[in-house]
C-alpha cells in the first residue's frame, strides 16, 4: 500500500505541473528556424557542365538535406511546358520547394527597343515561374556595359563609367519605368519581383532602394545578396533588410571565383531575425573547392548561423 501512495503522489505532483490551456497560450511562440535553400547555380557556376543539368542539381540539393531550390534561368537548356512541369515535379519528389527563380535582363539601354526587348524577357520569365509555382523571381537593374569583361569589371569593384552623354538619372528612369511595365503580369502570375543588389545602378543599397520606393509596389521588392558589397556590407545590407523578400548567401570554400569575403553570417542572421526575416536563405556556393563538398560544409554553416 505504501509504494501504491508514492506512485499515487508521483503522478499527483505531475499532473500539479503541466500547464494549462490559458499558460500555454500565455506562452511566447517559439520562432521557427530559417529554411535554407541553394541556387542550382552553386553547382554549376557558368562552367561545370556535368552539373548544369537542372534536374541533377534538384536530386543533389535533396540529398544533401537542403529545405528548397532555387533556379538559374540561364542554366536551363530545355523551356518547354513540360520541362518547367518536370522541375516542379522533380522538387516535389524531393520534398522540397522551388524559392526563387534567377533572371539575367537589365533595363540600362538608352535604345528604347533594347529596353522593350528586356521588358518582353522579364515578362516572359514571370509567366515561367507562375507555371513552375516559384513565387519570386530576382532582376537586375542591369549595367552600363561600357566594361566588356566581367572579369575586368570585378577587378574594378564593380564599378563602370557612364555611357557618353547619359547620366545615372537616365539609368534610374530607364529601369524604373521598365520594371513598371512588368507589374501587372507579377500581379496576374503572384510573383514577388527580388531587384537585387547585383551591380550597375544596383551596386548600392540606396540605388536598390531608390528604384523599389519609386515603384511603390508589393510586386517588387528585394533580393538581398550578402556577397555582392564588397566593402563594409553590415551596414549596407541591413539598409535593404526590410523590403527583402529573399537572401542569397555566398560562401567560398576553396577561395572565391572572383574574390573571396570573410562573411559573417551569424551575425547577418541576427539582423535578418531583428527585421523579422521569416523567407528563405538560398546558398550560392562560389568557391572553387568541388561542390560535392564546398556545398555540404556551405550548408552546415548556414545551418548553424541561421539557427534559433
Amino acid at each position: 500500500m505504501l509504494t501504491d501512495r508514492r506512485r499515487f503522489l508521483a503522478a499527483s505532483a505531475a499532473l500539479a505541473v503541466v500547464p494549462t490551456a490559458d499558460a500555454r497560450a500565455a506562452e511566447p511562440p517559439k520562432a521557427r528556424p530559417i529554411r535554407i535553400g541553394i541556387s542550382t547555380y552553386s553547382f554549376w557556376q557558368f562552367k561545370n557542365n556535368k552539373l548544369r543539368d537542372v534536374e541533377t542539381c534538384i536530386d543533389l540539393a535533396g540529398e544533401m538535406g537542403f529545405d528548397a531550390v532555387e533556379v538559374l534561368h540561364r542554366q536551363m537548356t530545355d523551356e518547354s511546358p513540360a520541362a518547367l512541369q518536370k522541375i516542379k515535379r522533380r522538387a516535389f519528389l524531393n520534398g522540397m520547394g522551388l524559392c526563387g527563380f534567377s533572371i539575367h535582363q537589365g533595363f540600362v539601354y538608352s535604345d528604347k527597343a533594347e529596353r522593350q526587348k528586356n521588358i518582353d524577357h522579364t515578362i516572359k520569365c514571370l509567366e515561367m515561374c507562375y507555371a513552375m509555382g516559384i513565387p519570386t523571381m530576382r532582376l537586375n537593374t542591369g549595367r552600363w556595359g561600357t566594361t566588356k569583361s566581367f572579369d575586368d569589371l570585378m577587378k574594378n569593384r564593380g564599378i563602370e563609367p557612364n555611357l557618353p552623354g547619359f547620366t545615372d538619372d537616365d539609368g534610374f528612369k530607364w529601369v524604373i519605368e521598365s520594371i513598371q511595365s512588368c507589374l501587372k503580369t507579377a500581379e496576374k502570375c503572384g510573383v514577388v519581383m527580388g531587384l537585387e543588389n547585383h551591380w550597375g545602378l544596383g551596386r548600392t543599397p540606396e540605388g536598390v532602394l531608390k528604384i523599389v520606393d519609386a515603384v511603390n509596389s508589393p510586386w517588387l521588392q528585394v533580393t538581398m545578396d550578402t556577397g555582392n558589397f564588397l566593402e563594409d556590407p553590415y551596414d549596407r545590407l541591413e539598409k535593404m533588410a526590410p523590403k527583402t523578400v529573399l537572401v542569397q548567401a555566398k560562401t567560398y570554400y576553396g577561395g572565391g571565383l572572383w574574390y573571396t569575403l570573410d562573411l559573417d553570417n551569424e551575425r547577418i542572421a541576427k539582423m535578418l531575425r531583428k527585421h523579422k526575416y521569416n523567407g528563405f536563405v538560398s546558398l550560392e556556393f562560389e568557391g572553387k573547392e568541388d561542390p560535392h563538398t564546398g556545398v555540404p560544409k556551405s550548408l552546415a554553416a548556414l545551418r548553424k548561423a541561421f539557427a534559433v
